[in-house]
């Protein structure tokens, strides 16, 4: 999903820097729930399906058919592929990876949309080789998005208690320590965890 033969070459003269990527990929992909709002653009009917686009070299297609200029190119925001905070994701880890720096996509849980909920979100998540250690990255936030919501984190250093990860959501709501209906979009995605919850407590009185 994340890897290219495609644009292999391409992908190489791209700069190893991971604040330089994120960049590269903010004037590259637009979320759609906020084209219009926030950038002034609206994303025609039958470019819909961009949405869609799950794997990286999809995306590299949808983005050189609407502007085969080098990635690093400055476009417009018309000239930006429609999707979601998984398309920031994984473009962001297909260059790491074209680079050979070690990344991954993490989905999960966010805090920092709504105060005291979590929703549902995806981002990327690297080895920094000098720091020995894994870091967050949000590469779906660019300036005029931060600006627009006062988000004041570092997007490329998430610090783990403002997202996460699936796995640790899952254990957190099913031991009490949080509430599973501050969790998702519509709230309630975790649900599950308080019936598993309620069952883990009747089950460890018998």
């Amino acid at each position: 999903m994340t890897s290219s033969k495609k644009y292999a070459k391409i992908l190489k003269k791209l700069p190893s820097d991971v604040r330089k990527l994120t960049e590269i990929v903010h004037g590259l992909a637009i979320h759609e729930f906020v084209a219009d709002t926030m950038y002034g653009v609206r994303i025609p009917e039958e470019r819909s399906d961009e949405t869609h686009i799950r794997f990286f070299d999809g995306m590299l297609d949808g983005i050189f058919a609407l502007n085969f200029e080098p990635l690093a190119n400055q476009r417009t925001p018309k000239e930006h592929l429609a999707g979601v905070c998984h398309h920031f994701a994984v473009l962001l880890v297909g260059m790491l990876r074209a680079k050979g720096i070690p990344g991954r996509v993490r989905y999960g849980f966010g805090d920092y949309f709504n105060p005291r909920y979590y929703e549902d979100h995806s981002l990327c998540e690297y080895y920094n080789e000098k720091e020995k250690r894994w870091i967050l990255v949000d590469p779906q936030f660019d300036e005029n998005w931060r600006k627009g919501t006062k988000i004041t984190r570092d997007v490329l250093d998430v610090p783990r208690d403002r997202f996460l990860v699936a796995g640790e959501a899952w254990i957190r709501c099913r031991s009490g320590e949080l509430d599973p209906s501050k969790f998702g979009i519509f709230r309630g995605d975790m649900r599950g965890c308080g019936l598993l919850q309620e069952t883990s407590s009747k089950m460890s009185q018998r």
